[in-house]
């Protein structure tokens, strides 16, 4: 069990629907969340992210009307964290919010470190997306 979580997250100028359908695709994921991998492949149906870490798999919860991304991320040593992300609807724009949970082990430096990866790919989508408008 984590010890602590940290809720970050992004207002974004556009459509809730909008935001979630090109944050949900896997194959976008180089282009608004380069902290997490830099290419991605699908193989045999299943997503795989090249990290830092190496390849590491990724899977978001099924596609629905709810704005969940939650996602598991298979890390290299076999170890899968859960990262609970949602598109909340706000008017004609959204809020993007994802839950940092500190995983055992993580110092806070660390965990600060990806408090602010997490915080530069929300900007990012944030960036990419109201650049389409």
């Amino acid at each position: 069990m984590s010890s602590e979580s940290r809720h970050l997250s992004e207002r974004i100028g556009r459509p809730a629907g909008e935001v979630y359908d090109y944050a949900v695709d896997p194959a976008n994921l180089p282009r608004w969340a380069p902290g997490l991998g830099s290419a991605v492949e699908q193989v045999d149906g299943r997503w795989y992210v090249q990290s830092p870490m190496g390849r590491v798999g990724f899977a978001f919860a099924p596609r629905n009307e709810y704005g969940v991304l939650d996602h598991h991320v298979t890390l290299p040593s076999g170890e899968a964290v859960y990262n609970p992300m949602r598109v909340i609807a706000d008017g004609d724009g959204c809020e993007v919010v994802f839950t940092l949970r500190r995983q055992p082990g993580v110092g806070d430096d660390e965990f600060a470190r990806d408090a602010a990866a997490v915080s530069a790919d929300l900007a990012s989508l944030k960036r990419i997306l109201e650049g389409r408008g």
